[in-house]
Formats: C-alpha cells, sequence, structure tokens
C-alpha cells in the first residue's frame, strides 16, 4: 500500500481544521445522525471487514465479529442512546462568596484529532475511538496500521464511503507517515501501540502540548495459585492465550505457578489448548497466524529460552506457530524482557503469594493482571495493573461501564463507554454572574474585608 504523500495530509489537516473552526460540529443532532451513519457503514461493510481480517490474520469469522465488530457496533450504539444526556451542561453549586452567580460544567470538542491504530485488532482499536471524536464533536484523521493492508483499505473505503474527507480521513503508510503526522499541531492525539512507540507519540506531541491518550501493553502476568480451581483456570487461560494466536494487548504473557499445582496446572493446559483448537492447531480455522516475517522470527528466537512443555512447531512459509508452554524459564531470559505478543506461554514458579506479587512489581506497571485463587483482595491490595481479572482473563475489556487503559509503562488515559466521549471532550468550567447587582467587596480597597474573609 503506497503511502499518503505529505501533501494530500496537509491538504486534509487544512481542510479538517477549517470544517471544526466552522462551528457546524457543535450541533449534537448531527453528532447522532453521524453515529448512525457509522453504524449502518458498519454492517454494511461488516463482510469485507471479516475479510480482509482473515486475509491479512487468518481470523475466523467468529472472532472477527467477537472481537472486532461487536465491540465498535456496541460502542456505537451506546453513544447514540447516551449522546444527549453526556452534552448537556452539568449543574454545580456555587459558594455564597460568588453570589450571584450560577455554575456549570460543559463539555465540548477538542477539535482536530489524530487516532493511530496498531495491527493486532486493527478495526476496533481504530474505530472505537472514532466512536468517541464522532460523539464528541471533533474531526478525525485515521491511520490504520501498514502490517495489516487488506484491512487498512478496507477501512479507508468504508470512511470515504461515508463520511467527507473534511471531517473523517484515512492516511495510509509507514512510519515515515507517522513522522509527518507527529510533526502537526492536534488538539488531540490518540494511540494505541507499544511503549517504545509511545514514548516518541509522547515526545512529539509535547512540542506543541499536545493532551495524548496512550493505550500501550507490557508483559501481564497470569498467577495460578495453590487456592485455584484448576481445571476452570486452565480452561480460560487457554483461550485467553490462544486468541488472536496471544497477539493481544492484555492476553496473559507469562504464568506464575505455586509450586504445588504446577504439574496438575500444565497438564490441564496442555488438554484445554487441544480442546480449543484440535490436536493440529494449524487445520484450525480459529487460529490466527503471525503477523509477519519479523515477528515470526522473533516468537521463533524464545524457543531457546526454556524447555519445550508442549508445542514448538512452526510454519515460516504460513507464520504459524503453534501454542507453545516454556518450562525453567529464568527470569533473565529474553522472553522474560519484552511482551511476547504470540502464543509463547514462559513458566515461573513461586512458594508464596507475596513471593509471585514481589515479582511482579518489580517490573514495569502491565496492562492486565490475572490472578486464579480466593486471595482476589489480597492481591488487589498488594498489585497495581491498569485493568484486572480474578479467575477469569480478558473479560475486562468486554465491559463497555469500565476504563480501559493503562498505568505508568502501560498507558495513560482510559476509553470506553461514556470515557471516550471524555477523552475527545474538555470539560470547560462555566461561571454565569448577574450583570445587574454587583457586588462591592471584591474590589479595592476591600472594605468590610474582616467580615467578608468568613465567607471564603
Amino acid at each position: 500500500m503506497n503511502n499518503t504523500s505529505s501533501e494530500q495530509i496537509s491538504k486534509v489537516y487544512s481542510a479538517q481544521r477549517e470544517y471544526f473552526r466552522s462551528g457546524v460540529l457543535t450541533d449534537v443532532k448531527l453528532r447522532k445522525a453521524n453515529l448512525k451513519a457509522f453504524e449502518k457503514a458498519l454492517l454494511k461493510w461488516e463482510k469485507t471487514l471479516c475479510d480482509a481480517l482473515l486475509s491479512d490474520l487468518h481470523k475466523s469469522y467468529e472472532e472477527a465479529y467477537m472481537t472486532e465488530i461487536s465491540i465498535v457496533l456496541g460502542e456505537i450504539r451506546t453513544h447514540i442512546r447516551k449522546i444527549n444526556s453526556w452534552t448537556k451542561p452539568e449543574r454545580r453549586s456555587t459558594p455564597l462568596k460568588l453570589f450571584p452567580s450560577s455554575s456549570k460544567i460543559v463539555s465540548e470538542p477538542l477539535g482536530n484529532t489524530l487516532i493511530i491504530s496498531p495491527w493486532n485488532y486493527p478495526v476496533q482499536l481504530l474505530l472505537v475511538p472514532l466512536v468517541g471524536a464522532i460523539s464528541a464533536g471533533c474531526t478525525a484523521v485515521l491511520k490504520p496500521s501498514p502490517y495489516v493492508p487488506a484491512v487498512s483499505e478496507a477501512i479507508q473505503r468504508m470512511i470515504e464511503d461515508t463520511f467527507p474527507p473534511e471531517y473523517i480521513a484515512v492516511v495510509q503508510g509507514n512510519r515515515d507517515v507517522n513522522s509527518v503526522l507527529l510533526n502537526l499541531r492536534w488538539d488531540l492525539i490518540f494511540f494505541t501501540g507499544s511503549p517504545s512507540l509511545g514514548k516518541k507519540v509522547m515526545s512529539a506531541a509535547a512540542l506543541n502540548l499536545t493532551p495524548v491518550v496512550l493505550e500501550l501493553g507490557g508483559k501481564s502476568p497470569c498467577i495460578i495459585d495453590s487456592s485455584a480451581d484448576i481445571k476452570v483456570a486452565a480452561k480460560r487461560v487457554a483461550w485467553g492465550k490462544c486468541l488472536n494466536a496471544g497477539q493481544t494487548c492484555i492476553a496473559p504473557d507469562y504464568l506464575l505457578i505455586h509450586k504445588s499445582v504446577k504439574d496438575e496446572f500444565l497438564a490441564e493446559l496442555k488438554c484445554n489448548f487441544e480442546k480449543l483448537l484440535g490436536s493440529d492447531p494449524k487445520q484450525s480455522p480459529h487460529f490466527v497466524r503471525i503477523v509477519n516475517d519479523s515477528a515470526f522470527a522473533r516468537l521463533s528466537s524464545y524457543l531457546k529460552d526454556g524447555n519445550i512443555y508442549m508445542g514448538g512447531e512452526t510454519d515460516a512459509a504460513e507464520r504459524y506457530f503453534s501454542p507453545t508452554v516454556l518450562d525453567n524459564v529464568n527470569s533473565d531470559a529474553p522472553v522474560m524482557q519484552e511482551e511476547i505478543f504470540g502464543p509463547v506461554f514462559p513458566v515461573l514458579t513461586f512458594e508464596t503469594l507475596d513471593q509471585a506479587l514481589s515479582f511482579v512489581r518489580d517490573r514495569e506497571k502491565p496492562l492486565a493482571f490475572y490472578y486464579y485463587g480466593k486471595s482476589g483482595d489480597y492481591v488487589l491490595k498488594h498489585s497495581t495493573s491498569g485493568g484486572c481479572c480474578i479467575n477469569d482473563c480478558i473479560m475486562h475489556i468486554a465491559n463497555e461501564h469500565l476504563p480501559f487503559g493503562g498505568v505508568g509503562n502501560s498507558g495513560m488515559g482510559s476509553y470506553h463507554g461514556k470515557l471516550t466521549f471524555d477523552a475527545f471532550s474538555h470539560r470547560r468550567a462555566v461561571v454565569s454572574t448577574n450583570a445587574h447587582l454587583d457586588m462591592p467587596f471584591r474590589y479595592m480597597p476591600y472594605r468590610l474585608f474582616k467580615y467578608i474573609k468568613g465567607l471564603m
């Protein structure tokens, strides 16, 4: 796919700035109509998008709909239902010292926004933020990943079929295009990707004091305690690691298993991988392929970092990488240094829960934290992460009433539901004062100050 030229980017950028300044997007009825047009477009282009996901990632229709299309549709429908209430001014109490004034908070659009998404969930991670941009009243330039060309092309065609470019536009290309985009002054940059790229985005944004939402990643731990229901835990963990072939920012990255249940859990885990994908996962229509050759090579290099308990089968031509469990892994091995982003599962053990929690706390704050056992409250008090599941994994992202976002190295800012609207809005404080009643005490030379002081 060809890079969008800097001239075209400049043209779109200028057109969107002019369109936003026209004030047309202050009309909430128009925003709601645009959300409905977006919903209609997504339903119209559903098959094309799912076919593109199959082409780029070998993602089945069922998984594509569950993890991509349905999430965007749910977000759009929530915003359609709630936009009228979200955009109403919020009355606030006014202290006596401000008499005769009234106070309120007005949610206003930030303005011209840039949304950059990764390749692993290329539909939902680009389009869910767009829902917030539309409902908040912003314009948006969308930059999809070049690593999923079929999806990126399909999204561009859908957007061009639905919205004018001065309102919403798609630009394509590699990191050179990212550099062009980041050199422009935006009112918000919404970036989803790796921590290393997030730092570059934040550095570029800092030059213009542009606010950012950074949805990053990290090594999300999965603790299996001695009190866990082993059968249930193994089933849910296997599913979480199989989803998108582990290429999920909130996938369980590594296993911390209590020594007393290690053998039992690994045996159950192996059985559940086979139940989900069959004895030969390569033949399963529901097992995604690795996105590109460099990612495949990186994952392959991890196979030497431990003893292969199960899996280890690969096919470079198809970029197929079987679910693989690595036993006897050292904490300083390469597989334990960066987010794995693939179906490789290193195993470490612990003797006490405090030991496991200390191991996690000694590392960067993860995007997700998974604990299986009966000490969930204790774990929450002695750990931190962007999100957490007790006796489950992945599913916290499915609740639109919860914030989704990271902390520390795993990101800043959150979204989903109203928080998506809030991410693209500025909460403006407004004090309105009666012009016919002017209280004299605030003016110099501050007469009666000793009486007024008590009101402050």
